[in-house]
């Protein structure tokens, strides 16, 4: 089976998610104010046999890079045209590769995760198998789930949108309390630092999502990577008391010394690995002991070939596997299909409790019941794309083949 087209869609959607709070690509914009349009950028690989497959991508902090890696997409496509649609690892290999002398980071695995992703789509759809069974067969039934939940400017907003999850039988929840402050800052580090305004907000946000959760359901912080190393360490020692699961990228992914002197002086469960990508950088955070669970992004570190690479490293250290997402369904159901093999799996991140905003992109819905989410054992990734809809909501130009 031949590969004819690969061929990526940049498609802006209305944005119906009110968790959803910063202007994507407008660093400095006010985080409460609801972008009116989220984008997602999907691959379609096509072949010779008339079996399609598709990955996903989906970058942030928007229009700029999704435009860029659509881009990339077009221009590694003639490189693939024509090959064996079931030599995955070679064809990763290729792409990666190519980057060499410009980074093998990055855009380069953002492409090849996409691409590799749609290639086990149509691996498993040839063979009539669920990727699962393809990397080894299913470790357990369905995939725990955490989730997002909108936020709120108070502490007594956020904690009533903090049971919304919880009564829908999620387990685990997660926020950045000082989003109000630093999410102002986009994805761009500053000086790292927050006011002490700020800090006291966040912490009696936490204080009041913990008092009303309970004890028994898991909350998880997302510090977003932009603190230096001083203020990381007094948010985490000033979370600690309120049994926070862990306190994710406390620091700018480009320093392991800077998340060494934070993992040494705090008590709280340090999460990295959304802004890593390939076996290669996880070397460090597992022999250093620089993390107790990671997060690689299925669409970002390199697709589901290499995610299954970095969750066996890490079972090798005892270290728990959580699956990054802040995508679309393929994001999803790529990170499911991998952990449905992962032994030392923790939970899956989704955008949201109830996963129906994903049901205009597939043809048929996702179900997650009682926070877990269940992995159909159709073929491929279990779900096909709705084009038609895609093609609605299409950015022309960076969309299609050429």
């Amino acid at each position: 089976m031949k590969i004819t087209g690969i061929s990526p869609w940049l498609v802006a959607v209305p944005n119906h998610d009110p968790g959803i709070l910063y202007s994507q690509g407008q660093p400095g914009s006010e985080p409460s104010r609801a972008v009116p349009t989220r984008q997602y950028v999907f691959v379609q690989v096509d072949t010779d046999e008339g079996i399609t497959g598709w990955g996903e991508i989906t970058t942030y902090p928007g229009p700029v890079a999704n435009r860029a890696v659509c881009s990339v997409v077009r221009e590694v496509a003639p490189l693939l045209i024509g090959h064996d649609a079931s030599r995955i690892e070679d064809a990763w290999h290729k792409v990666f590769r190519t980057f060499t002398y410009v980074g093998t980071r990055g855009f380069t695995t953002a492409v090849a995760s996409g691409i590799d992703i749609a290639l086990w789509d149509i691996r498993g759809k040839a063979l009539g198998l669920p990727i699962y069974d393809l990397l080894g067969g299913a470790v357990r039934d369905s995939i725990a789930v955490y989730t997002h939940f909108p936020y709120a400017r108070t502490a007594e907003e956020s904690a009533r949108n903090a049971l919304v999850p919880v009564r829908d039988g999620i387990k685990a929840i997660k926020t950045d309390p000082f989003w109000e402050e630093m999410g102002r800052t986009g994805t761009r580090y500053l000086d790292g630092n927050i006011s002490a305004a700020g800090e006291q907000k966040g912490v009696d946000i936490i204080a009041a999502i913990r008092e009303a959760v309970g004890p028994d359901v898991e909350v998880l912080i997302d510090a977003h990577a932009l603190y230096n190393v001083p203020t990381a360490i007094r948010l985490a020692n000033r979370l600690a008391p309120y049994n926070i699961t862990w306190f994710e990228e406390p620091v700018p992914p480009e320093s392991y010394h800077a998340l060494r002197q934070v993992r040494e002086q705090v008590p709280t469960r340090i999460c990295v690995g959304e802004r890593l990508h390939t076996r290669f950088d996880f070397v460090p955070v597992l022999e250093q002991r620089l993390a107790d669970f990671i997060m690689p992004d299925v669409t970002w570190t390199g697709g589901i070939s290499e995610l299954k690479k970095i969750s066996t490293m890490a079972e090798a250290y005892y270290v728990p596997v959580s699956p990054h997402d802040a995508s679309g369904p393929i994001n999803v159901m790529a990170g499911a299909h991998v952990m449905m093999t992962v032994p030392n799996f923790y939970k899956l991140e989704t955008m949201r409790s109830k996963l129906s905003a994903y049901d205009a992109f597939i043809t048929e819905p996702l179900a997650c019941i009682d926070g877990n989410l269940q992995v159909p054992r159709t073929p491929g990734l279990g779900i096909e794309m709705n084009v038609e809809y895609l093609r609605a909501y299409a950015v022309p130009e960076f969309s299609g083949p050429v």
